[in-house]
């Protein structure tokens, strides 16, 4: 989760949705919509811990706790854990657990145009074997996106391991996920559905290219400060294409339709935008506007509420589960 945005509740679990979660217990067909419509009365979990949340975080730069970060001036700030068994497997190599929470809180970054900072690190001490290697990789991912370790905190704990990163950056200009307009096109970076293949493969004892998706995401910090300047809405793609991008129109107010047919994807198209895990960037532009950063036009928005699917034209019905939710 973000530090903005707790909703977000990490990222997707080591289960992709196309093949069920083992926990929490799958969620009625009606949640992804009710959780991607924030001003739904809650039900209850965390639907229901957020809407009284919200009412503490009443600090302009909160954003109301419905956006990737909070902004302070031009400082912006998130924070992300990841949990053993939930975000990561517990096969993961460990310096590749660390390369995977510097980047996804990195990607947050990138949703505002941020240029990263710096971090503080909260982290539960493993065996002496674990710890080095996790601090390896922390090393080979704070040199390779130039970001300064700041402080943090360690603890013991008898449970799962669990980590947590804040990172800090700056922007001139940070755009929210709630910028969006109607008639405004939607575009997404990159391929979707790549780390849902990687993490199906390590699940089946395979190998390929996709694994490093899964365990090595790569923020869009580049393409986010080329994009904050003209996009209306901006977001990254964390817990699967489609939950995300009916969080954006719900944010803004909006309806938004998405053809499958244009939606760059790595296997199955419906698998692949409800896997989450891609830290891709999700941004909102003018219909008149072309991105400055390769992209793929993939929807719109309108007046209206809800998010609609086609493939080249023909309608497609809702999957049960829009993306990644925590019960």
């Amino acid at each position: 989760m973000s530090g903005s945005s707790p909703g977000r509740g990490g990222r997707p679990p080591v289960e992709p949705v196309a093949e069920g979660r083992p926990a929490p217990e799958a969620s009625p067909p009606s949640e992804s919509l009710r959780r991607a419509a924030p001003d739904l009365p809650p039900r209850a979990g965390e639907d229901l811990f957020l809407h009284r949340l919200r009412r503490l975080a009443t600090h302009p730069g909160a954003r109301g706790l419905r956006d990737d970060a909070a902004v302070l001036g031009g400082l912006v700030l998130t924070h992300d854990m990841i949990v053993e068994g939930v975000h990561f497997l517990p096969e993961d190599p460990p310096a590749d657990v660390a390369w995977k929470l510097v980047a996804v809180n990195l990607s947050d970054l990138a949703a505002k145009g941020a240029a990263p900072a710096g971090c503080l690190l909260g982290y539960s001490l493993s065996t002496p074997e674990w710890d080095a290697a996790f601090l390896a990789g922390l090393e080979m991912a704070l040199a390779a996106f130039d970001l300064a370790l700041l402080g943090g905190d360690t603890v013991r704990s008898p449970g799962p391991r669990v980590f947590g990163l804040t990172a800090l950056g700056h922007a001139a200009v940070a755009p929210s996920r709630s910028g969006a307009r109607a008639g405004d096109a939607l575009w997404v970076t990159g391929t979707i559905g790549r780390a849902g293949l990687g993490l199906a493969l390590l699940r089946a004892g395979g190998d390929g290219p996709e694994i490093a998706a899964y365990r090595r995401p790569q923020p869009r910090l580049a393409e986010g400060r080329a994009l904050a300047p003209v996009a209306h809405a901006m977001m990254d793609v964390s817990d699967g294409l489609l939950i995300d991008a009916a969080r954006m129109a719900a944010a803004s107010g909006l309806a938004v339709a998405i053809d499958l047919a244009h939606v760059p994807v790595a296997g199955d198209a419906l698998a692949a935008v409800t896997a989450g895990d891609d830290y891709e960037l999700l941004f909102a532009l003018p219909p008149d506007v072309a991105p400055p950063v390769p992209a793929a036009r993939i929807g719109s928005f309108a007046a209206g509420s809800g998010l609609t699917l086609c493939q080249g034209g023909a309608p497609v019905d809702l999957p049960p589960r829009l993306g990644w939710e925590h019960g």
